[in-house]
């Protein structure tokens, strides 16, 4: 049964505004407490060093720490391509590309990606995340993403 909270002022994009600084500050907490306590965060394409769900804010928490904690990349932008409205007004569909690197400088990656964002009640319940494993590959490659 899932569990309840207050209902935030919110908009789904207003969730995803939030989000996007969340990873470009790297800050697990705050992405965590974008969800719901039970969201789910699924990885519906398969990269490296990243399991193919996290379910529960806690264990979004525990995995985003571990992920951005392993290394020194960070996001450095992120472009949006798009942001599509959808019938369902809880949904939101986000084209983009991150773009990571080292904070020094040096060389940076793209990795492009969608994002299937379903807000309830100002919080993120599920996300679907399609980003390109081999540009997480290459961008974490020893530093961690």
């Amino acid at each position: 049964m899932p569990v309840s909270e207050p209902p935030l002022p919110r908009t789904p994009r207003e969730v995803l505004a939030l989000y996007r600084q969340a990873m470009r500050d790297k800050s697990a907490d705050d992405l965590a407490e974008l969800y719901a306590v039970d969201g789910v965060h699924e990885f519906p394409f398969t990269s490296p060093g990243f399991p193919a769900r996290y379910e529960g804010r806690e264990e979004i928490r525990a995995g985003y720490r571990a992920a951005w904690g392993a290394g020194p990349v960070r996001v450095t932008e992120i472009k949006e391509s798009a942001v599509h409205e959808t019938t369902d007004p809880q949904v939101i569909v986000a084209e983009q590309t991150v773009i990571v690197g080292p904070p020094a400088g040096g060389e940076h990656f793209d990795i492009p990606g969608v994002l299937v964002l379903r807000v309830r009640g100002g919080r993120l319940v599920r996300v679907r995340d399609y980003m390109d494993g081999y540009g997480v590959a290459r961008a974490g490659r020893g530093s961690g993403y």
